[in-house]
């Protein structure tokens, strides 16, 4: 289902689309289809950002959901190339447990959790998702892990101590 999106003028970033729904309407000539399509854009050195865009066509619902997801970039705490700790991230009825992995493990993800990992610049991560497996709900229990990350630094800085 996820898909490498290439040749789009404009965007520097890499991105990869995940999902592109199509939705009927009956009217009375027969059926008139929509299209909404969910993209992930990121940097692969930190910053990550996610779309939604719809449009009568495939091309225009990817074009706007790109463009949501350039100005949506967040940035996340990454160790090399693993993340600092465990933690989970949830979103409706998803669940997403992302654990650090040791060198030369890779990305063990699904499709859908690994094109965000794979997107901020992760390599080595194991992830496991429990409950829906809608890919909107696991691309934002994705990013809600990923934002609750945290490095020693912003730790101590929060409790006020010295590393």
């Amino acid at each position: 289902m996820v898909a490498e999106a290439s040749g789009q003028q404009g965007s520097k970033n890499p991105e990869r689309v995940i999902q592109i729904r199509r939705c009927a309407c009956v009217v009375k000539g027969g059926r008139r289809f929509s299209f909404a399509a969910l993209v992930v854009v990121g940097d692969e050195n930190g910053k990550v950002g996610y779309g939604y865009g719809k449009g009568t066509e495939v091309p225009i619902a990817v074009e706007k959901a790109t463009k949501q997801a350039n100005k949506r970039l967040k940035r996340v705490n990454v160790e090399g190339n693993t993340i600092p700790h465990q933690v989970e991230g949830r979103f409706g009825a998803s669940r997403v447990l992302l654990m650090p992995a040791s060198p030369g493990t890779g990305i063990i993800a699904g499709a859908t959790v690994r094109a965000v990992v794979e997107l901020v610049g992760i390599k080595d991560i194991l992830s496991k998702s429990r409950g829906s497996s809608n890919p909107v709900n696991l691309v934002k229990a994705t990013f809600d892990a990923l934002a609750r990350l945290r490095n020693r630094e912003d730790v101590a800085r929060l409790r006020g101590v010295e590393v």
